[in-house]
């Protein structure tokens, strides 16, 4: 069994596809409970590429095709859990902001979360206030997940945070924001919980938060 898990997670790391379906397949043929193949191999595959890429050893195309064999693996899993066998650290609702069009950063950042025990809501890209606000109720969400590319976008997550507080939401939900032109001090004069500078980082601090 461990032979199996040791080989999906060396699969994921490295993005083998193939290789992490076939064996996620047979270690199901030897009866592993699919919580173990999640949280022993899928996890610590994508934990161990994301601090690879935080240490400057792995680059973006090698998240997303770890990423890819990861949500592949999950796929033939999920259907196999037993309601009451939760793999979720904490709901995550993301999107882009308003006006901004950009989603490749944000779709790395959510296929990290997600490979890292994390439920996931992907609003896409130019999300209002509103329907972060709706999702965050809909789903009861633990993190929102801001992201932003513009200069001219990134003041909007500003008052999506306001939307939060009017509606009685900010207390009940952790806020992250991420992209290119922000930085830790804006972060900070908006109110947000925490800025992340890349996907992994998104993932350590958003553990941090739900611990804390």
């Amino acid at each position: 069994m461990t032979e199996f898990l040791d080989i999906i997670q060396n699969a994921v790391e490295t993005g083998k596809l193939k290789t992490a379906v076939e064996y996620v397949n047979k270690a199901l043929e030897q009866k592993v409970d699919p919580q173990i193949i999640i949280s022993d191999a899928l996890i610590k595959g994508m934990e161990a590429i994301g601090q690879r890429f935080q240490n400057g050893n792995a680059f973006v195309p090698d998240l997303l095709i770890s990423a890819r064999a990861m949500k592949a693996s999950l796929e033939i899993l999920k259907p196999l859990l037993n309601e009451n066998n939760n793999i979720t650290i904490g709901k995550v609702v993301i999107g882009t902001v308003k006006g901004d069009l950009h989603d490749i950063g944000k779709n790395l950042v959510a296929s990290m979360f997600e490979g890292c025990g994390f439920e996931v809501i992907n609003l896409g890209i130019d999300v209002s206030s509103e329907q972060f606000i709706s999702a965050i109720k809909e789903h009861n969400a633990d993190i929102l997940c801001l992201s932003a590319l513009l200069t001219t976008t990134m003041n909007y997550m500003a008052e999506i945070i306001k939307t939060l507080e009017e509606v009685g939401l900010r207390d009940k939900v952790k806020v992250m924001v991420g992209g290119a032109p922000l930085n830790n001090n804006f972060a900070n004069q908006i109110n947000a919980d925490a800025y992340a500078s890349n996907a992994n980082a998104a993932v350590e601090k958003a553990k941090e938060l739900l611990s804390a």
